[in-house]
């Protein structure tokens, strides 16, 4: 996996994946920025939303439920120090359906979590304690 991250101006600057994307990333006003991307540390945050949810609806596809939609709610908390990593971060997944069994989703959540969630188990091996919950809503 390869990625170029480019200075634009003042405190923005242009990620570029080694698949060929690219996203803005930029800082408030009085830190120099003028506000127009994210910030790097919510790019991380996306990034273990991203990957979880892309496990837990691998895990519910390949177990042939038939799921409509997967929203995942994240809350983080960084401490207020320097550096300002995150302390905790909070995973909730809203997965509809029809028919889901919500032992099946928990099982998905948790498999994403302690197995295959590279994201979650990188930030988990460096301190942070993310946590995880789930509701299903039927349609």
């Amino acid at each position: 996996m390869q990625a170029t991250v480019k200075w634009v101006d003042g405190v923005m600057f242009v990620g570029e994946s080694g698949s060929g994307h690219a996203v803005v990333m930029d800082g408030p006003p009085d830190h120099g920025g003028r506000n127009i991307g994210m910030r790097p540390m919510e790019m991380i945050l996306l990034g273990l939303g991203g990957c979880s949810s892309f496990d837990v609806i691998q895990i519910l596809q390949k177990g042939r439920n038939e799921i409509v939609n997967c929203v995942t709610e994240l809350t983080a908390e960084r401490v207020d120090a320097v550096p300002s990593v995150f302390s905790k971060i909070h995973l909730h997944f809203i997965v509809s359906g029809k028919g889901l069994n919500p032992a099946t989703v928990e099982r998905a959540v948790k498999l994403s979590a302690e197995k295959y969630c590279s994201a979650s188990i990188m930030l988990g091996k460096a301190g942070v304690d993310i946590t995880h919950d789930f509701e299903v809503i039927e349609v």
